[in-house]
């Protein structure tokens, strides 16, 4: 019996052996590994009462509809599409992806799917851009409504609160519960303000809610919020969510850099018509340790900072909200940022990475994002109407450049915190430059940091040497980061949408070093990007 026993202990364990070693090969085991699977440990609760744990629950519940309503919008059938993929990397990589998409390239990696449409979930895949402009509806520019075709081919439209009814009355009433419970007013008025605009697509009095809600160590970032996923157009928006606890002592110290909006407008390195629009007197900049990640922002590249609302009324009557998403930071740097320094940089250069400087380079790209104009000077509508695909890059671009530009004048005029040097700000800002372009020409991301590495080498910023690595000219890259900061306010504020075009099209493509510096990053096994595990 004992001799029958190891037989079947050791075809148990051959039999394991091969499964490994089959899973071991996928052709998808690499591209999982560029997202390195990183632990949120489950929050610290000290100091929240019962009550709080339960909105905190509940907060949890809405963000789980918010992820089914985001695989909906943006592909379709979730439970279809993993259920047909017997690869477990295979699947992984579906998930981390939201759809059979890869989002660095758009690429399909399932057999049987196209590759992404540029107008993602949000129109008909056959639908042309000269289609939609002579569609005559007045809700078709709404972020919030979807497009679709009705039984005699035409267009229509579908408001999102129609088409996820049933998500979206399920989400009211977990915020509604987590309103009867909470003993904070402002928390209150928000969650119940929130469920109406969830139901009715009017979103400007949650907003307003949500910017006075200042005095809860608890948030919830809810609803459909940024454009990116639309290529198309740039219009429409995906659905997303982010369970907060907020950092007092870090937000304290933070705050009083928020009220300094309409100086750092001020010092915007462009003519006074440029700069006309004044900030809200009330924006704030919150630190926050994030505990869940739903919907668009689970997807793909890892958000670590937000800049909210993006309504231009609320921005121009009340402000913004700065959110840095701290212990995220602290992952993408140690996970991401300081490898990759490691493998592309040259040791005096090197020596210059700072997660500091990562954090504040964080702080001021979100600033930034709140700068600038709204609405063109020259009455072509907002910017994102005036410059309409081209938006979201620029828009990115803004705050990567402006923001680095506010970081540098900061430490050599106003005394800012001296925790880190203005190389060393410039050298960490380079080296997740570098990095990524690693999420291609297929995203808004990828395009503006691409555009930006690319005006930045024209100009003489850094050398990349024959072993791979580059050194910085300080100077030149603070300089060429001036001048670019006030070509892209200016394109925003005139609404000039053919120079966006032209620029993008000259600037956007990949360098030849992008293919050798992807190769000694792979080679050196280091992530492109993190993805989460959350505890509980």
């Amino acid at each position: 019996m004992k001799r029958c026993l190891s037989v079947f202990a050791f075809v148990a364990v051959l039999g394991l052996l091969v499964s490994c070693d089959n899973k071991s090969k996928s052709s998808f085991s690499r591209q999982v590994a560029d997202y390195a699977l990183v632990t949120i440990p489950a929050p610290n609760l000290n100091g929240i009462t019962d009550n709080g744990k339960e909105v905190l629950n509940l907060y949890r519940f809405a963000a789980d509809e918010i992820d089914a309503i985001y695989w909906d919008q943006y592909f379709g059938d979730k439970g279809a599409l993993l259920g047909s993929l017997s690869d477990p990397f295979q699947k992984t990589f579906a998930e981390i992806n939201y759809g059979p998409w890869n989002r660095v390239d758009g690429k399909s990696f399932v057999e049987g799917f196209n590759d992404r449409p540029l107008g993602a979930g949000f129109y008909p895949a056959d639908m042309t851009e000269e289609e939609f402009m002579a569609f005559e509806d007045s809700t078709k520019n709404s972020p919030y409504t979807l497009i679709r075709r009705g039984e005699d081919g035409s267009l229509k439209t579908v408001w999102y609160h129609d088409a996820y009814k049933e998500h979206i009355d399920k989400i009211a009433a977990y915020l509604t519960a987590a309103a009867d419970i909470t003993i904070k007013p402002s928390v209150k008025e928000y969650l119940l303000s929130k469920a109406k605009a969830l139901k009715t697509d009017e979103y400007y009095e949650s907003g307003k809610a949500w910017l006075a809600m200042e005095d809860s160590k608890m948030d919830l970032v809810i609803g459909p919020n940024e454009t990116a996923d639309d290529q198309l157009l740039g219009i429409k928006r995906s659905y997303e969510a982010f369970v907060l606890l907020k950092n007092l002592d870090r937000t304290e110290q933070l705050m009083k850099y928020a009220s300094r909006m309409e100086e750092f407008q001020r010092m915007l390195p462009v003519e006074d018509a440029y700069k006309s629009f004044q900030p809200g007197s009330g924006s704030d900049i919150f630190s926050c340790d994030a505990i869940y990640y739903a919907g668009k922002a689970n997807a793909g590249i890892k958000v670590i900072a937000l800049n909210l609302p993006f309504d231009a009324d609320i921005q121009r009557d009340l402000g913004t909200r700065t959110i840095l998403l701290e212990n995220v930071i602290r992952q993408k740097f140690n996970y991401v940022i300081s490898p990759a320094g490691n493998v592309l940089l040259e040791s005096g250069d090197r020596a210059h990475l700072s997660q500091d400087a990562f954090f504040w380079n964080i702080v001021f790209r979100e600033v930034a994002h709140g700068l600038g104009v709204k609405e063109t000077v020259n009455g072509k509508g907002t910017v994102e109407e005036a410059l309409g695909n081209h938006a979201l890059s620029f828009e990115e671009m803004k705050g990567n450049v402006v923001g680095m530009y506010l970081v540098c004048k900061l430490q050599n005029h106003i005394a800012m915190d001296r925790l880190f040097t203005t190389e060393d700000a410039l050298t960490t800002f380079f080296t997740s430059l570098v990095r990524s372009e690693r999420f291609g020409e297929g995203s808004a991301l990828g395009r503006a940091n691409t555009m930006i590495f690319n005006y930045l080498k024209e100009k003489g910023s850094f050398e990349r040497h024959p072993d791979g690595r580059y050194s910085i000219d300080y100077g030149k890259m603070e300089d060429a980061l001036e001048d670019l900061a006030a070509l892209i306010l200016k394109t925003q504020a005139t609404g000039d949408a053919e120079f966006a075009a032209s620029f993008e099209n000259t600037y956007s493509h990949l360098a030849p070093e992008f293919e050798a510096d992807q190769r000694n990053l792979s080679l050196e096994k280091v992530p492109m990007d993190i993805r989460f595990k959350f505890k509980k």
